[in-house]
């Protein structure tokens, strides 16, 4: 199984369009098997919008307790960009994954700081390992495809980039 790498931040309009393409263009590739790497695109201490970190550290909760990826991207995407939900309020994540995810647990791992390490990790591999400019990036077979800032990647990058990896 070939491992394709996604950088992306939940409160990243380019990310979530990123996100689109690679659910349309998956199908046609059954031996691609996603990771998902939650990072920031403006870590904390900056101050450019919301902060992302609670739903990316979520993430690895929802992976690990075999939750729906694909629902629990949706939710937090639809809360981050769609619903203006504060995101930064780790109540309100919690409730996001209503029917999805226990919520006192999902809660207690979010207010202990659990995940936080990974996403140090993934906020480090996107902007110091592998220098991204923007998310939403791509890793695969030690490739990268690079998002162009207020830009993204199109459909037709992302899907020649799987190409030339497989």
């Amino acid at each position: 199984m070939l491992k394709l790498k996604v950088f992306f931040d939940y409160a990243c309009p380019y990310c979530l369009r990123g996100h689109v393409y690679l659910l349309e263009l998956l199908p046609q590739y059954p031996q691609v098997e996603i990771i998902w790497n939650p990072c920031e695109a403006h870590p904390r201490p900056d101050h450019y919008g919301l902060h992302s970190d609670l739903c990316a550290r979520g993430m690895y909760f929802a992976l690990e307790h075999g939750a729906n990826l694909l629902e629990y991207h949706d939710r937090m995407y639809n809360a981050a960009l769609i619903n203006g939900a504060d995101i930064e309020d780790s109540r309100v994540v919690s409730k996001l994954t209503d029917g999805l995810l226990d919520f006192d647990a999902f809660y207690a791992a979010l207010s202990d700081e659990v995940y936080l390490d990974r996403l140090f990790e993934n906020n480090r591999l996107a902007w110091e390992t592998h220098h991204f400019p923007a998310v939403p990036s791509y890793c695969m077979n030690g490739k990268l495809l690079k998002s162009i800032e207020n830009i993204g990647v199109s459909i037709q990058q992302l899907a020649a980039f799987i190409e030339q990896n497989i």
